[in-house]
């Protein structure tokens, strides 16, 4: 199975939800459920305790405006990337929220997410 094969509308059925819980749950601090998603292979490379500072620290982070503009895809080898265009609800301007997805073990799983 490759994730790049699937049509933009099953593509927004996974992603969007996912985005949208990424954004609720990094506003109410809630890591566990923030990271549910991501691959396994994603989980080990981070450093949790450093993450976890982070993600409890963070202005940005923890004041995402609940509405974004989805910008679209980049599809690339086995993962296809999402891009927003995101706000604070506590500082002036706009990031670019990126979220990655592809199949591991059979599953769609969330391999990066960011804000720049």
């Amino acid at each position: 199975m490759n994730i790049i094969d699937k049509t933009d509308d099953e593509l927004l059925k996974i992603g969007i939800p996912w985005w949208e819980d990424l954004i609720k749950y990094s506003n109410k601090g809630q890591y566990g459920k923030f990271i549910r998603n991501f691959s396994y292979d994603l989980l080990i490379g981070l450093n949790e305790v450093e993450l976890g500072k982070q993600f409890a620290k963070s202005e940005l982070t923890r004041n995402l405006d609940t509405n974004y503009d989805f910008l679209g895809f980049i599809r690339r080898g086995e993962h296809v990337s999402f891009l927003f265009r995101v706000r604070s609800t506590k500082r002036e301007g706009e990031w670019l929220g990126r979220m990655v997805l592809g199949y591991e073990r059979g599953e769609v799983k969330i391999f990066a997410a960011s804000i720049f």
